[in-house]
């Protein structure tokens, strides 16, 4: 008899494989994954994609957002900028979480959640996802936008940690 596979089967399979990703990144690039390892890791098309430039600009955030990949051209071929709240520029050691968030709108594009996201993020950092989302919450505290988010969310492509008092404790 032929399964016939459900949407929900779709999402299990690609948290599944996001988290083996993440797991590779680590092995590769952990377990101190800092600025440099980062840069090195935006060009490994076995785990990036599409090429992916990080710019400190907060024009091209929402409010609340610490990073959001912004596509250059028509085509994901094109790559994309990945535009991280200037409040990190000086917290380098913050940056990588924040942009290893984002990775999955970049990679997977729409298909791509929040739950993708924080797998894969903690996973390449070596992390349970209850610590990669408080650090996700702790670094979205830094914008003071006085909103208040359940979780971190992601739009098309992807808009991160809401940002201020995201209520995860």
């Amino acid at each position: 008899m032929t399964k016939i596979l459900t949407a929900e089967d779709a999402r299990q399979s690609l948290t599944a494989h996001v988290e083996a990703k993440g797991i590779e990144v680590f092995a590769i690039y952990g377990p101190q994954f800092g600025w440099n390892e980062l840069q090195r890791l935006l060009t490994d098309r076995v785990f990036v994609r599409y090429p992916c430039d990080i710019v400190f600009d907060a024009e091209q955030l929402l409010p609340g957002e610490f990073a959001h990949p912004v596509q250059k051209g028509e085509r994901p071929e094109a790559g994309f900028t990945m535009a991280v709240h200037p409040v990190f520029m000086v917290q380098r050691d913050l940056v990588p979480a924040l942009v290893l968030y984002q990775l999955v709108a970049v990679n997977y594009g729409e298909f791509a959640s929040a739950d993708e996201a924080e797998t894969f993020g903690a996973a390449a950092l070596g992390l349970t996802r209850d610590e990669y989302y408080a650090l996700l919450c702790d670094a979205a505290d830094q914008l003071g936008t006085g909103l208040e988010m359940a979780e971190p969310e992601m739009s098309t492509p992807s808009s991160g940690c809401g940002g201020g008092s995201c209520g995860c404790g």
